[in-house]
């Protein structure tokens, strides 16, 4: 069933997430428990959306409709439906990094100059979808699976709005927003300011155990863009191979508020 064994353990409490979700939005009717749920939700769901993005770099099942099952909980976590971080990530990001005329997470305005985190958020996250759209010209068979799983999700979140929209609304849209925005938000210093045509000089990293516990080995993101369809568990590895030819300024050991541990 699970192509690595890794995964087991990541996608059961994603899945234990997804169940109290479901439960909460057909039991809880105040709209103060609602916001304070929400609220309390902000963290794993921040968290589950960098499960996400290793699934839409390696593929989690071996079955295809497990993969789109999946997909759709991660949705409502994320607010990134099927195959759009395969276009604007896998397939733009990846390809274009080193290119801030090109790359679709560029942290550079057009004139050059570099943006702040708040506009580069704002930005990449309103662009997204539109971003993974034109992508997937290059890709149709791959846009084709988008476009449909993207209005199958849509159709869902108006059939949850429609049966019970205050619950719809602080258990699953407003967290897809709040989570799309935070994954974009904390992209920005993967690699911002790191100006280069070297691949081995374009990305921060981050060593620290609590952090690439929590991510799946996100911080090892040098590693990450030199061999990007290696799974999240065998990037320390690779990372260890590769050390030598990374600057040490570009290797941290931080918390999430980015405090040097």
């Amino acid at each position: 069933m699970f192509r690595f064994a890794a995964d087991r353990i990541p996608v059961l409490l994603v899945l234990l997430f997804s169940t109290l979700d479901f439960a909460v939005y057909f039991l809880v009717n105040q709209i103060g428990w609602l916001a304070g749920y929400a609220l309390l939700m902000l963290i794993p769901k921040g968290l589950i959306c960098a499960w996400n993005h290793h699934h839409q770099h390696t593929m989690t099942f071996h079955a295809k409709p497990l993969n789109r099952i999946l997909e759709f909980f991660y949705a409502l976590h994320t607010g990134v439906t099927t195959n759009l971080w395969v276009l604007h990530h896998v397939l733009g990001h990846h390809r274009n990094f080193l290119d801030q005329s090109r790359d679709e997470s560029a942290w550079k305005r057009a004139d050059g100059t570099a943006m702040s985190a708040l506009e580069y958020t704002l930005t990449v996250t309103g662009t997204a979808y539109y971003r993974g759209y034109q992508v997937g010209k290059k890709f149709p068979r791959l846009q084709r699976v988008f476009i449909f799983y993207t209005l199958l999700t849509l159709v869902g979140i108006a059939l949850l709005c429609w049966f019970r929209f205050l619950p719809a609304l602080f258990v699953f849209l407003l967290p897809m927003v709040i989570s799309l925005l935070f994954t974009v938000w904390v992209t920005y210093d993967h690699h911002s300011g790191l100006d280069t045509d070297d691949a081995f000089l374009a990305s921060y990293n981050n060593t620290n155990r609590i952090f690439n516990l929590l991510t799946g080995n996100l911080g090892y993101h040098t590693a990450h863009h030199y061999r990007q369809g290696l799974h999240w568990s065998k990037l320390p590895e690779l990372h260890a191979e590769i050390k030598h030819r990374i600057p040490p300024k570009l290797i941290r050991n931080a918390s999430f508020v980015l405090v040097e541990a």
